[in-house]
């Protein structure tokens, strides 16, 4: 299958000798939904910014769905719609009218259906005669999203896409996400909620000082670097673990009830059946015990740890 995105050698440094990028390359398959992961200043908002158009790269090559964005910039632009960090929009339009306007500056003809339908699937139909001014952080950015949509892209980038929304209208714009996957739209986004990343994305990229440190499907980088761990709820209390367990490195509940034994997932042997046997042997007995995967947040912490 043919990239949608092909990212080349991108590097970026500013005139201040800032290196914000170095040396990305980076394929985005259509269809997918692509969540890109790094601290601030990890170089996120600078990648989508020079994918999108709007930075110069210092070197390196994009390639939007066979079209060089710089040599082919305008058929290589209509392909993307892009949501940014900032909120920026004409406080004194209305919410149809900044809508419409966005689908104009692509060249689309005139289409009040699409764009009811994309404020319907939004929740902003009902404002769609108010003035910007007077919307919530939350509408507003909803808006950029409308914006984003209003020239049918077939790619949209979504930076930091929740960032001030409630749960409620979140929960309503993954919603929208999920339709648009569904009807053939790449989403790239970037989030500092990783949960969501978690729940939403089908491959994940991880980004730090400017390097892309890893891209992984989403289920095959939490089994090769997340941990588990095995909690057992003791029938009794005990001061301290026996020192013949000192192997297993067992952490014990500061109410003394419950050993937790954390173990590595890529091993051929977790040693869980010895465990089990030492702990009969040393009289410890257990009433019930539960296991407990890595969340993508705890994999994404260690592994800009390991970057830095």
């Amino acid at each position: 299958m043919q990239p949608v995105i092909s990212i080349k050698n991108l590097s970026k440094t500013y005139a201040s000798g800032f290196q914000a990028l170095k040396s990305v390359d980076l394929d985005i398959r259509p269809g997918e939904i692509f969540a890109l992961l790094g601290p601030n200043g990890a170089g996120k908002t600078t990648l989508i910014n020079i994918v999108c158009g709007i930075v110069n790269a210092s070197t390196g090559t994009v390639t939007i769905d066979g079209h060089d964005h710089i040599r082919d910039y305008r058929a290589a632009r209509a392909l993307i719609g892009l949501v940014p960090q900032e909120l920026h929009t004409d406080a004194f339009e209305t919410v149809w009218a900044t809508t419409s306007l966005s689908r104009g500056l692509f060249g689309k003809p005139r289409s009040p259906a699409y764009i009811e339908k994309v404020l319907k699937e939004l929740s902003l139909f009902d404002k769609k005669d108010s003035q910007i001014i007077t919307l919530s952080g939350g509408m507003k950015r909803r808006v950029l999203i409308a914006k984003a949509l209003s020239h049918e892209p077939r790619i949209l980038f979504l930076d930091e896409p929740t960032a001030g929304v409630d749960v409620e209208l979140r929960k309503d714009m993954w919603d929208v996400v999920r339709a648009l996957r569904a009807a053939g739209v790449t989403i790239i986004l970037t989030t500092h909620y990783i949960e969501e990343a978690e729940q939403m994305a089908d491959r994940v990229g991880v980004i730090n000082n400017g390097e892309l440190i890893l891209v992984e499907e989403k289920a095959e980088l939490m089994r090769k670097l997340g941990r588990k761990q095995l909690t057992l709820q003791l029938q009794g209390r005990i001061e301290r673990v026996p020192e013949k367990l000192a192997l297993y490195r067992l952490e014990l509940s500061p109410e003394g009830n419950a050993l937790t034994y954390t173990y590595d997932t890529r091993s051929e042997r977790t040693g869980i059946t010895t465990l089990l046997r030492d702990l009969g042997e040393a009289g410890i007995r257990f009433s019930d015990l539960q296991t407990k995967q890595s969340s993508l947040e705890e994999i994404f912490v260690s592994l800009v740890k390991e970057g830095a």
